[in-house]
């Protein structure tokens, strides 16, 4: 009986392993595909660039619709909107709709800036409203669409300021090619600094739209749209029934579709659209359950089309099948910190031979993925000091969420559904922190899960260190550290909102 359960944990331990490989080394080769391509082809879309302005005149530039998709957003509405009314376009060329379901404060502030607005400038610039959340962020945009006066919708959730030149960047790309759905711009960081958590956030995100982003766009692999930051062509959403509700991820959902339908998808590094960063566990919390869940959502709707398709050749399919169950990671590391304590007691039992130190080097490769995707992705953007200086906080934030993402995963795979929950904002930046008044619902057992597989991992990582083990020691310790920390903060977030302990005046 010792023996089957012996070799029960050690199968289950290697295959995990052997599956985490898999994904970094997807990173590695992420990084790859993005080096080798991304000088020619950025300096080609600046040709393009150029070249549309110089053979297209003023009058033929295509009217753009601007969705500003809002739901309780007063302290950021303002800032969005304002960008929208900086945009250097033509005034009679674009329009903005205020994709409006706010239920608070929000409705009257959206009011009164349009009705100041009409007063001062000549901008077409509305409300659209509705009287339910149907289907969230989805069945938002959709509705918006049929008030739409535009060729092209370009969309900025709440938390971006637009920058100036987006639409004339983003034109010039994609009227001249009609199979071109979007353009996805690249997501800068408003309170990159403001705490750890932040800091932590923008090495994670400049990696995925500075390698990932860039290296699916730029080699012919399914790319997806990011929910924001972007532009649709309008015809292409109808060509494929429009935006879908039902997943959490509507953007990823439909950027799938569009390319299965034979359109596809370009990614712009050059056109940097900042955004506010979670600026505390609870909020990023949230975030990431949306989209991970969303993603496992995605996979299982789409995959069987993905599969069968005529139009994506192997490689995007394969792609595909990665890019779409990346969030399955948080599952494995789970597993893989439950099961290193009785590997780690066995071993002395067990002979693996030549065996081990392949299946450590497994273990070690996909470690060190993720730090050589954003250390790389940092280098370029001039910042690789600062992604690795912050990597041990990153490697803390992407521990501690795996109990927060796995039951995200196990919700989608089960059919678990949920309403969309909104990322809170609260209108900081770098200059200046502050908190905002839209609060998620944390749970506690989640959080009771998080501190009990923590101290589990902390007991783990005394017993490697007992060994002399040092090395091997660290990737659990990691664990420990994070899982503790994203447990506690979340528990002391719980109880300050319940008032059984004074709320913090400072953020995480």
């Amino acid at each position: 009986m010792y023996q089957v359960i012996m070799i029960f944990c050690l199968t289950i331990y290697i295959v995990s392993s052997i599956f985490l490989m898999m994904y970094g080394l997807h990173c590695y080769a992420m990084l790859f595909l993005f080096y080798r391509r991304q000088k020619r082809c950025r300096s080609e879309i600046g040709k393009r660039i150029e070249e549309f302005y110089s053979t297209t005149k003023q009058e033929d530039f295509p009217f753009v619709t601007i969705q500003l998709p809002v739901y309780n957003e007063s302290e950021v509405v303002l800032r969005l909107i304002e960008s929208a009314l900086n945009i250097d376009y033509p005034k009679d060329k674009f329009e903005i709709q205020v994709v409006d379901d706010s239920t608070d404060e929000t409705v009257k502030i959206i009011d009164n800036a349009i009705a100041q607005i009409r007063k001062e400038k000549t901008i077409d610039i509305y409300a659209v409203r509705r009287s339910n959340r149907e289907h969230f962020k989805a069945g938002a945009l959709a509705n918006a669409l049929k008030h739409a006066k535009g060729e092209y919708a370009a969309i900025f959730d709440s938390d971006f300021i637009i920058p100036a030149n987006f639409l004339k960047r983003s034109m010039a790309q994609i009227h001249p090619d009609k199979k071109m759905a979007c353009i996805q711009g690249r997501w800068g960081h408003l309170n990159r600094y403001e705490n750890w958590i932040t800091m932590a956030q923008s090495i994670g995100i400049d990696g995925h739209f500075a390698a990932e982003q860039g290296a699916r766009s730029y080699n012919g692999l399914c790319m997806n749209f990011n929910g924001t930051a972007g532009v649709w062509r309008i015809s292409a959403i109808d060509a494929v029934g429009g935006w879908s509700g039902d997943t959490l991820t509507e953007d990823l959902d439909l950027s799938y579709r569009v390319q299965l339908y034979g359109y596809h998808i370009s990614y712009d590094f050059d056109l940097v659209c900042p955004a506010e960063l979670p600026n505390n566990v609870v909020a990023l919390k949230s975030q990431q359950k949306r989209w991970a869940k969303g993603s496992i959502e995605t996979a299982i709707k789409l995959m069987p089309e993905i599969i069968k398709s005529k139009q994506l050749s192997f490689g995007q399919k394969l792609e595909a099948f990665i890019h779409l169950t990346h969030y399955s990671v948080a599952l494995l590391m789970v597993i893989l910190s439950v099961f290193t304590l009785p590997v780690l007691m066995m071993v002395p039992k067990i002979d693996l031979g030549f065996m081990l130190p392949i299946l450590w080097t497994v273990i070690i490769i996909s470690a060190l993925a993720p730090c050589s995707l954003y250390t790389g992705s940092g280098i370029l953007l001039k910042k690789g000091l600062f992604s690795i200086s912050n990597f041990p906080t990153m490697i803390a934030v992407g521990t501690g969420l795996c109990i927060n993402n796995s039951i995200a995963v196990l919700e989608a795979i089960f059919g678990q559904k949920s309403e969309f929950v909104r990322t809170p904002k609260s209108g900081s930046s770098d200059s200046k922190s502050r908190k905002g008044k839209y609060k998620v619902n944390s749970k506690i057992i989640p959080a009771v899960l998080e501190i009990g597989l923590g101290l589990y991992c902390a007991y783990t990582f005394a017993i490697y260190v007992g060994e002399a083990k040092y090395f091997f020691g660290f990737f659990i310790g990691a664990y420990a550290v994070g899982l503790i920390v994203f447990g506690v903060k979340t528990i002391a977030h719980i109880l300050a909102e319940s008032g059984m302990i004074g709320k913090k005046e400072t953020i995480d």
